[in-house]
């Protein structure tokens, strides 16, 4: 753990900003959204300030539970909030905590050495937007308490429950329903690998999630620990990769009040995988410490390489693509006063961070290189393979690039495009087959949708080299269709068209092809899944008639209710494939923007989106096979 900040955490360090009118009104402008996504931030909120006290080396337990009513409990065993009266607000500083926007320890400079909390709003804001909040704060051997209700009004004012020997934080609550509307259901799977992800970004802290929710008794609590923190993440993260050496590198240090935390593993894979953090934080747009990261990595390996006669003279230098292919890294820093920019807030900033990071991870990347010379002459032969990869992918590329190559109708797959060159008003159909393709161009409105119709299964690019992906015809055809150019070449402004549409068979072999789709899209269009330009269209599966009375069906339980309403006598036709409808059938169940169902696709977690791509289409059998028994008791519509 890091050293306790010697610091006073009394009233006099809390500092208001600013009041809390505006958070029922405006939710999104403080926690994003109002979907499942914003319920879980609520979450993460209380449990940051949680961590804050842990990364001041105050706390070494917390314990999140929710229960079956699907109340939050979040405890830890700190130095419990401040209950002196705070002398801006004229009341106790546990309540201006909980009633007053960007009140806390982290803006005093001195409570907290680090903070997780991007904005400082954490605690009110969950206040505002929950039924009712409960906080018991534990100082001094005395338990004090105080009790809110719709959105932040004290119902019980702070009062004493009497003598202690707990100590530190417990906060409840229970998200309110008429904010959250879509959902107030907090996911199993969603707490579970936050948490699990905040124990591995701080070493020793134990974190304890109990989920009351849980039929099994020995399944209702798991406890994440991890004395060698960043090290135990990327073992976790190749879990299903092969790794080509088995001595994992891990750097930290230390300057000018930042800490930097790296660790970093190769696989046999092709496809790098980089993480990074501030503050706990994820910032998956990346920044300066990414930047730094990136920077040393390249320099020192080529300084190895040359050194170390690995590269020959007549030889050039490795790039960066060469040094990151099949690269696992995490990188991890604590910064007092970070930075954030970008358009989610969640890219870093700071300029000194970069030179900090290159120094510290670079010296000790070096130093590990000579320490293992074994390990030092597989990486430098990965990215030997890989340079000369990647001069077979410029090639590639070039080849695309030219107009013979890109022209779409000279490709077997024709693109029927729109009349409309608005991209805003403009959407593809990436459609499975011909025969579907072709009753797609006669259903469709050709003023706003394209269509192109692939022939056979796309490659699976997690097992392909970039040269062979870029050699294949529906990948070429796609991304002319797209306009956008692909993985760090990919400009949004030339996107053609703002819905991309996979429509494919509702049988097994529509199921792959759409998995291999978004493992594309995931692997090198990535910023289409992110900013919510691909969407999955869902065809009917029944047609149910009498007569001249007809309707459609999109799922078992819907066919069971529209049975019963149409009694005994009637027909029910089930569609293996999009071929088997009509045009008009096609445009009113699956194409029409009035009566369509599409799915828009999400990376929420791409660290976990990585995982099961890999398990999905990577090498290995085994952990497909674990994940299908896992996972097959929840499978519908499946063909036999």
């Amino acid at each position: 753990m890091n050293n306790k900040v010697e610091h006073s955490y009394t009233s006099d360090d809390i500092q208001v900003l600013e009041g809390l009118e505006a958070v029922r009104k405006r939710p999104g402008m403080y926690i994003g959204t109002t979907s499942s996504r914003g319920l879980h931030h609520l979450v993460w909120e209380i449990v940051d300030n949680a961590i804050d006290e842990a990364l001041a080396g105050y706390a070494s337990e917390i314990v999140v539970e929710v229960d079956k009513d699907n109340i939050i409990y979040v405890k830890d065993n700190g130095r419990g909030i401040p209950i002196g009266v705070h002398e801006k607000t004229g009341v106790s500083t546990l309540e201006t905590i909980f009633t007053v926007l960007h009140a806390g320890g982290k803006f005093g400079g001195g409570a907290y050495k680090v903070s997780g909390g991007l904005h400082g709003v954490g605690a009110s804001v969950v206040n505002a937007l929950s039924e009712f909040l409960e906080v018991r704060s534990f100082i001094d051997g005395i338990e004090y308490y105080v009790r809110f209700e719709n959105g932040g009004e004290i119902v019980v004012p702070i009062e004493e429950r009497g003598a202690t020997v707990e100590k530190g934080t417990h906060v409840s609550f229970k998200p309110d329903a008429s904010i959250f509307t879509e959902t107030t259901e907090f996911s199993h799977d969603i707490l579970r690998d936050r948490l699990r992800q905040m124990a591995f970004l701080n070493k020793g802290i134990r974190i304890v999630f109990v989920d009351q929710r849980i039929e099994k008794e020995d399944e209702k609590i798991q406890v994440f620990q991890y004395e060698n923190g960043l090290q135990e993440y990327i073992q976790f993260m190749n879990k299903n990769k092969n790794p080509i050496h088995e001595e994992i590198v891990y750097v930290d240090g230390e300057e000018e009040n930042i800490m930097v935390e790296v660790s970093m593993q190769y696989n046999d894979g092709f496809v790098p995988n980089i993480y990074s953090f501030c503050n706990n934080i994820n910032t998956q747009e990346g920044g300066t410490h990414e930047d730094g990261f990136r920077l040393a990595l390249t320099r020192v390996i080529n300084n190895y390489a040359r050194d170390n006669n690995l590269l020959k003279k007549d030889e050039e230098n490795f790039q960066g693509d060469d040094v990151r292919e099949g690269l696992t890294a995490i990188i991890s820093v604590k910064h007092p006063d970070p930075q954030y920019e970008g358009q989610t807030k969640t890219k870093l900033g700071n300029s000194e961070v970069r030179r900090i990071v290159s120094s510290v991870f670079g010296a000790q990347l070096d130093r590990f290189l000579m320490e293992h010379p074994d390990e030092a002459k597989i990486i430098i032969e990965k990215a030997k393979v890989a340079s000369k990869a990647r001069v077979a992918a410029k090639n590639a590329r070039e080849l695309t690039r030219r107009k013979g190559a890109l022209e779409v109708s000279s490709l077997p797959g024709k693109l029927a495009d729109c009349s409309n060159r608005n991209p805003a008003e403009s959407e593809i159909y990436i459609v499975e087959g011909d025969s579907a393709g072709g009753s797609a161009k006669q259903g469709r409105d050709s003023s706003f949708q394209a269509i192109l119709p692939l022939r056979g299964k796309v490659i699976n690019v997690e097992k392909s080299r970039v040269h062979r992906i870029f050699e294949n015809n529906e990948i070429r055809m796609m991304i002319t269709a797209f306009g956008t150019g692909v993985a760090d070449e990919l400009d949004l402004d030339k996107l053609r068209y703002h819905k991309i549409i996979i429509m494919t068979d509702a049988d097994v072999d529509g199921a792959h092809i759409r998995t291999l789709l978004l493992t594309f899209f995931y692997r090198f269009l990535r910023p289409l899944i992110e900013n919510g330009y691909v969407y999955i269209a869902q065809p009917p599966l029944y047609k149910i008639s009498r007569g001249n009375k007809f309707d459609y069906a999109y799922a078992e339980e819907e066919l069971e209710e529209l049975k019963e309403e149409y009694g005994e006598r009637h027909n029910v036709q089930r569609y293996k494939g999009l071929g088997e409808m009509n045009p008009e059938q096609l445009w009113e169940t699956t194409m029409d923007p009035e009566t369509r169902t599409l799915i828009k696709v999400n990376i929420e977690d791409a660290m976990e989106a990585d995982s099961v791509f890999e398990i999905l289409m990577g090498d290995e059998v085994a952990p497909r096979r674990e994940f299908i028994e896992t996972n097959a008791q929840y499978v519908k519509n499946l063909d036999i």
